[in-house]
């Protein structure tokens, strides 16, 4: 095929994609725009437009309608049936639909969800439709700071645990890519509350996670478990020996050469991490952000750095005039 033929059998994938999947976020004239920013070339093998559009046909877009529904099968699946099962368990397996229900409504009068990370990020985001969609009533939600209280006056005073009742407490984030996040977050509030009451257990329950960050939340001891809905193996990073991407790969589709152009372009936007947080090397992305895990030539778009035109814009946490 010519260079032409590929870009037009492309172009149509992308629009397809962009008027069924992807909620109208990337248009043409801007993935156009985008890729200007790659070189082009009438020779395949020196033509970088051609693999990195290639690559941008296999983004993973997750629009509003696609969280809920994954935030659905988060409460039935992580949350109600393993409840569910360890109520019949404890009382001979029974199947009475009644004596179930309310054990269960019992159990969750005594469990609080809690968004990862502060009210502005995504975590805590999440938690407005995980409500509406599972019907819950909002006294099920708190804020992280909500969790201790202090006891006493002026500088003497304790750290207590606001609500002795609770004795489940569940965070709720969209993502787990290298479980720095989690890690960095929980420290000041998930081994504190262990500490005062090692009988209170502590999920970390996420949307989507790599295997690798699973496993590194897991390693931190902190939380009872720790599990996901959809788990993002090896095969999802862009450029590993399992690629899904490469799997059947053919010319002029190059894994190494898009590693390379990737990296290329990656190093002046994330000098240490080129290829995404942490090597995330993904593919992926939601409507209220795109994660630093997926490729930073996909979002990049930092005030204060290099100029750069993102094909699916990530929110950055932190602007150059806050101090």
């Amino acid at each position: 095929m010519q260079r032409a033929e590929i870009i037009d059998a492309l172009q149509t994938k992308l629009k397809a994609l962009n008027d069924t999947l992807w909620e109208d976020k990337a248009k043409w004239p801007h993935v156009e725009k985008w890729l200007s920013q790659f070189n082009s070339s009438h020779d395949l093998d020196l033509d970088e437009q051609v693999q990195v559009l290639f690559l941008a046909s296999h983004f993973m877009y997750f629009g509003l309608r696609e969280i809920r529904a994954l935030l659905r099968s988060l409460f039935r699946d992580l949350i109600q049936y393993k409840s569910i099962e360890e109520i019949r368990r404890r009382n001979g397996d029974t199947r009475d639909r009644t004596f179930i229900a309310t054990e269960f409504r019992k159990a969750l009068s005594k469990t609080r969800f809690i968004g990862m990370g502060n009210p502005s990020e995504s975590g805590s985001h999440l938690l407005y439709y995980f409500r509406q969609e599972n019907r819950l009533g909002k006294e099920y939600f708190i804020n992280s700071h909500d969790v201790f209280k202090r006891v006493g006056w002026w500088r003497f005073y304790l750290t207590r645990i606001r609500d002795p009742y609770i004795e489940r407490y569940i965070f709720i984030d969209d993502l787990c890519g290298s479980g720095s996040q989690a890690a960095g977050y929980s420290r000041s509030l998930v081994k504190p509350l262990k500490r005062m009451n090692a009988r209170a257990k502590v999920s970390y329950y996420t949307l989507f996670a790599t295997a690798f960050g699973l496993s590194e939340v897991r390693k931190l001891g902190w939380f009872d478990d720790v599990e996901t809905v959809v788990e993002l193996d090896d095969s999802f990073k862009c450029f590993s020996d399992e690629s899904r991407i490469y799997k059947n790969e053919q010319p002029p589709y190059d894994r190494a050469k898009a590693a390379a152009i990737c990296t290329k372009y990656g190093r002046p936007l994330t000098p240490d991490f080129p290829l995404g947080w942490r090597d995330g090397q993904l593919l992926i992305g939601f409507c209220h952000n795109t994660p630093d895990n997926t490729l930073p030539i996909i979002w990049y778009d930092e005030p204060d750095g290099t100029v750069w035109t993102p094909l699916f814009r990530r929110f950055p946490k932190q602007y150059g005039w806050e101090t």
